[in-house]
């Protein structure tokens, strides 16, 4: 979780938290205070005063930042969804519910994996730690798995019937991975990624 800090001076420690937290733009409930200088009047107010300085840190949570921005982006489409969001260790998944899912999908995903690129940098933007983010809608995932793998093996027996390379269309790096992981023990088949992003694709070669 990365932290937003502001340093803040004024008369009082009163003042110069205030300060800190205009700039933040946040209230004292959801920062920590640190006092650095309870500062000094001076003599007459005046002579050998010195200002109080405090250091107000804010907290941001990375999730909340990304399904934050996963929310506005689905209310701006039109779509009224709903998200759950769970955590594994260094994975979020976002799993989307409602009405036109068909929509935040796309074709062949394509949207859907937009959504998922994007807020995965949001995500990242605001965490320490390296995230993964997966966003699914309606299982689409699963559903999208099970098709990747009966194309992996039906293209596998056509390379290996026709001993000629057989290139798929361009994937993302997670669906590329499913087509690897499905044709990983299947003898006398190697998979390789070819070409530079966003048309990085798998071809099937025969041995």
């Amino acid at each position: 979780m990365k932290q937003l800090t502001a340093t803040g001076t004024g008369q009082t420690v009163d003042e110069a938290l205030e300060s800190a937290l205009k700039e933040l733009n946040a209230t004292k409930e959801n920062t920590e205070v640190s006092i650095i200088d309870e500062g000094k009047k001076g003599f007459l107010g005046v002579f050998g005063s010195r200002p109080a300085i405090v250091k107000v840190t804010l907290k941001i949570d990375p999730v909340n930042e990304a399904l934050t921005f996963l929310t506005d982006v689905i209310q701006k489409m039109g779509i009224d969804a709903t998200i759950d969001v769970n955590r594994d260790g260094r994975d979020i998944t976002f799993n989307i519910a409602g009405e036109q899912i068909a929509i935040l999908i796309g074709k062949r995903g394509q949207t859907l994996n937009s959504l998922q690129y994007l807020t995965q940098l949001v995500l990242n933007k605001h965490s320490q730690e390296y995230l993964t983010v997966i966003i699914d809608a309606e299982n689409y995932r699963l559903r999208r798995k099970e098709t990747l793998v009966t194309l992996a093996t039906r293209l596998a027996d056509k390379a290996k019937r026709t001993k000629t390379k057989v290139v798929l269309e361009p994937m993302p790096s997670f669906e590329r991975k499913i087509i690897h992981t499905a044709l990983f023990e299947v003898e006398g088949i190697a998979t390789q990624s070819e070409g530079v992003e966003p048309n990085r694709h798998v071809v099937i070669v025969a041995k």
